[in-house]
């Protein structure tokens, strides 16, 4: 008798009920982490007044970055060859221990120390969630999650600070970090309880001279952008080492993994144009979306005066209308099973809110900071999320954890890099308007010229108090020279942000451009492609290779027709645990 061919269900036919279940346990680890990345801002000056240690006070959240940001390509590929599951809750785990160590902190060397531990935790977490998503759901109906899971990165982006801040100031700055115990409990509860755990029938070999590399090569990358312009200057021998060893690495990274059999980032991936145009867009919207993200509030509270308790109040009507255009964005792809012209749309938006955020001078108003941040975060909303599904829908299931995970890492390293060169961009125009902006009188003062040196004293009460009473020294015009040199400060600080949008203005066109060369690939109704299934329904032939990447056996598919398939063309039974 001829062996029946396979009959193929979806690669996670679970029951409605089961699908919430996975999906409220995703998202509810995606939040602690989310939140996690802007809880502890607000509440730094007082940690540090606490622990002490303020020459180590960038590593707290450096050590945070350079933790998350170089796990992720890593866990991606893990979770390819082991499953989700695990990783997915362990990184909770160390989040949350993470979280708990660090409120046990007692000094900023136990406090770095720990939160690079709760940067291993975030990092793993970022890199699954929207793998899960894959295992979960078809991509024709990826798109009508992501505007929630948008939704939940954005809520978290404005209740982070606002719970820092009052945990900060009415209980303890330690509480920041304890928050997110019974969060990530409760998440580990619901994972462990109501997700399966998908394996591949097929484990290849991990590439463990590939993960040694490529830490070799991100590590001094991002610590050459977190330190240019701020600690070291950009042609320092400390940068220039940096990026020459970041370089080199990458050379000798792309050369082992090319003669790898089973690479830990196949290298071929790159020559699919739906994932190189994505991996290039994502790379260069996260220097602008990052950079603009980081400087708004400083423009907001800095030049505008409006006053908030954070940085979170200030963004908020951005990531508003960013949830909801996602949550619009998600329905019509999944609607229309198509891609480009959303994408192409999404980021031309994204270029027209950075535009009116580049128009904006002193004498704006808080209003018109709010259309431009709504309009951005619109066209963020659209776009943000689209590249990621539309990588999702090209490559093979095998590769999906790795595929995904790359393009969250390009787009940490790109905000790396943009928040790097806007602050040498905006420190280079703020201290050249000084010199126009500001009377000779006062800049001929070597006290005063320091304090105006660093613009956030503006949003110090204490700090902006000390420079006032510096001014009583000028007689009976100090008041009056004191009120012109706030004025020449915001309008250096107006013209210096705003310049850096302007080069955020180029860097979106320029995706814009480059968005336009996508190529549409219909979104798929079944998880794997037919390249996928013809492989594990003829195992007699050679299996074919996508893009260059080996088709292996399927992983295991729960359903289907209900009869049994013949062992030797069948895919494993289900590996659900």
């Amino acid at each position: 008798m001829a062996a029946q061919a396979p009959a193929f269900g979806p690669i996670a036919n679970m029951a409605t009920r089961t699908k919430v279940i996975v999906m409220a346990g995703t998202m509810l680890g995606m939040f602690t982490a989310a939140m996690d990345q802007t809880i502890v801002g607000t509440s730094m000056p007082r940690i540090i007044a606490d622990l002490g240690g303020f020459g180590l006070y960038s590593w707290v959240g450096t050590g945070f970055l350079l933790a998350s940001t170089a796990t992720v390509p890593v866990v991606g590929k893990l979770t390819d060859i082991y499953g989700r599951k695990p990783f997915y809750m362990a990184g909770i785990f160390i989040l949350i221990l993470g979280s708990a160590l660090c409120g046990l902190s007692q000094n900023v060397e136990q406090l770095i120390a720990f939160r690079v531990i709760q940067g291993l935790g975030a990092g793993m977490i970022m890199g699954i969630a929207f793998a899960i998503l894959g295992d979960v759901f078809t991509p024709a109906e990826r798109g009508r999650w992501v505007g929630l899971m948008s939704g939940v990165f954005a809520s978290a982006s404005v209740i982070g600070p606002l719970i820092g801040g009052t945990l900060t100031d009415h209980v303890h700055w330690r509480w920041v970090f304890y928050i997110n115990l019974p969060l990530g409990a409760l998440a580990l509860t619901v994972l462990l309880v109501g997700m399966p755990n998908i394996k591949p029938p097929v484990k290849p070999r991990l590439d463990y001279r590939g993960i040694v590399l490529l830490l070799a090569t991100v590590v001094p990358l991002l610590l050459a952008f977190s330190w240019a312009g701020s600690r070291y200057d950009w042609l320092s021998p400390q940068v220039i080492g940096f990026f020459g060893w970041a370089a080199l690495g990458l050379v000798v990274f792309t050369y082992a993994e090319l003669r790898t059999e089973e690479p830990l980032l196949p290298i071929s991936l790159f020559r699919n144009r739906v994932f190189a145009v994505s991996a290039l867009i994502t790379l260069i919207t996260g220097v602008a979306m990052m950079g603009s993200l980081f400087y708004i509030p400083l423009f907001v509270q800095g030049v505008i005066g409006r006053s908030a308790t954070n940085s979170g109040l200030v963004t908020m009507p951005m990531m508003i209308s960013m949830a909801i255009a996602s949550g619009i964005s998600g329905q019509l792809m999944s609607r229309l099973g198509r891609y480009k012209v959303l994408g192409v749309l999404g980021l031309s938006i994204m270029v027209g809110g950075v535009l009116l955020l580049a128009r904006m001078d002193v004498h704006s108003t808080s209003t018109d900071a709010t259309i431009a941040m709504i309009v951005f975060g619109m066209g963020l909303g659209t776009a943000m999320p689209l590249f990621m599904l539309a990588v999702q829908n090209a490559v093979p299931y095998r590769v999906m954890g790795v595929s995904t995970s790359t393009i969250q890492f390009l787009r940490s390293v790109g905000g790396t890099m943009g928040v790097a060169i806007m602050f040498s961009l905006i420190q280079r125009q703020y201290h050249n308007g000084l010199a126009t902006n500001v009377p000779e009188s006062v800049r001929s003062r070597p006290e005063l010229a320091r304090a105006l040196s660093d613009p956030q004293f503006i949003l110090n009460p204490q700090a902006y108090q000390q420079v006032q009473s510096a001014f009583s020294s000028f007689g009976a015009q100090g008041q009056a020279l004191f009120s012109q040199t706030i004025e020449g400060v915001k309008t250096s600080l107006a013209t210096a942000i705003t310049d850096a949008f302007l080069l955020a203005v180029f860097v979106l066109a320029a995706s814009v451009v480059i968005a336009l060369f996508m190529k549409e690939v219909p979104l798929r109704k079944q998880h794997y492609t037919p390249e996928e299934e013809l492989a594990a329904a003829t195992p007699a032939a050679p299996a074919p290779a996508f893009d260059g990447i080996p088709a292996h056996g399927l992983p295991p598919v729960a359903g289907g027709s209900g009869e049994e398939p013949s062992a030797s063309v069948a895919p494993p039974p289900p590996a659900f645990h």
